[in-house]
């Protein structure tokens, strides 16, 4: 039984999310961009509780998909459980660039996508980073041109946009790709579909000059292209078992981990409660969020967009380890990685420690744990 929730009762099914005016998705081998700085950091919670460390430094997107730290953070739901501790907010644009800021100790935990995740861990040779939480599922469309495709066997042939050669769109396009029977060189991007990789900010230039047929990209990017015309032809949602699969993860550096464990349950029980209050309040939610975007980029996302954004991605406690495995999977499938050795990636004694006290079920690590 998981602990995923939805953001509203009447939840649109979708897939991974990115704010386009700001955002590179993360992947497999994408360019790493320096970490930034929120303008101050989060407030301390109670004077009265001490925990092992002075600070915590968290870092995010400002993306949807990456909901529970952006209300977290933005209401002090997260600082409130760390007492004394003080969060120190980092925002970034890149996956790459948030790997390597945990990977050289600049950055204790982070939200971040599957891809990262996975490329962050075997990097460092199993030696450095956990993922100890799910965040969010959901959040992908594949949205096209319809005066020029109505049915998805008319993908053939036309140019559709991922966010970057190997990141978890891509991937998953890629695979869809091939389940029909379709051929594409996955370093090109050329065959019977032209996969074009381009930044979600510049998405919806290129939709609208023409120069794309439609993309597989995350929320907000989706909704914007159907503001601008386009219409939703798949729900990537729609493709998976459960209709659930991780698109952000919470992982954390293991020295930090091994050294503060205290710390990292703290914010572990206010990632859960911030799910909690999303689901319980979704309008406020959605507004916390579209403030928070607001302060960090200096403009909210419209209401045409973030409306029908924010209902398709899932908040989730719930990391989904079988589904990032599947992702995996299917990187290996398109020759974009060497087959990895995951064991070992999940670490979920205080996540599933909080929800039982939180009198929630327990969730799986799928035998990818560590021992």
């Amino acid at each position: 039984m998981s602990a995923a929730r939805p953001l509203t009762a009447l939840r649109a099914i979708a897939v991974t999310a990115a704010l386009p005016l700001l955002l590179t998705a993360c992947g497999y081998g994408s360019d790493a961009e320096k970490g930034k700085s929120a303008d101050k950091p989060a407030p301390a919670g109670a004077e009265g509780k001490k925990l092992s460390a002075p600070e915590v430094r968290i870092g995010y997107f400002p993306n949807l998909t990456h909901a529970t730290a952006l209300v977290g953070i933005h209401e002090g739901l997260i600082a409130k459980e760390l007492g004394a501790t003080t969060i120190k907010p980092q925002t970034f644009n890149a996956g790459p660039s948030e790997i390597e800021a945990l990977n050289g100790g600049s950055l204790d935990i982070g939200f971040i996508g599957p891809s990262p995740s996975i490329n962050g861990y075997v990097k460092s040779k199993s030696t450095n980073l956990r993922i100890i939480s799910g965040s969010a599922s959901g959040g992908v469309k594949l949205v096209v041109n319809p005066d020029k495709i109505k049915t998805l066997d008319d993908i053939k042939g036309k140019k559709i946009a991922t966010p970057q050669k190997g990141n978890t769109q891509d991937v998953a396009f890629l695979n869809w790709i091939g389940t029909k029977g379709w051929n594409v060189d996955p370093e090109s991007g050329k065959g019977d579909v032209s996969v074009v990789r381009t930044d979600n900010k510049v998405t919806p230039d290129a939709y609208k000059q023409g120069s794309i047929d439609g993309a597989w990209v995350p929320e907000p990017t989706a909704s914007k292209l159907v503001s601008e015309g386009a219409k939703v032809l798949l729900d990537e949602t729609d493709l998976w078992p459960d209709k659930k699969f991780v698109i952000t993860n919470i992982i954390v550096s293991q020295k930090f981990l091994k050294e503060h464990p205290d710390v990292v349950e703290a914010v572990l029980t206010g990632t859960v409660k911030t799910n909690d209050w999303i689901n319980t309040n979704p309008d406020k939610a959605k507004a916390s969020a579209n403030a928070a975007l607001k302060t960090l980029s200096g403009k909210a996302l419209d209401a045409k967009v973030i409306d029908p954004a924010w209902p398709s991605i899932l908040v989730t406690d719930d990391p989904l380890a079988g589904t990032l495995k599947t992702e995996s999977d299917w990187a290996v499938k398109a020759k974009l990685i060497q087959e990895p050795d995951l064991t070992g990636i999940y670490d979920l004694k205080l996540l599933n420690k909080v929800l039982k006290t939180a009198g929630k079920p327990e969730v799986s690590d799928a035998g990818l744990g560590a021992k």
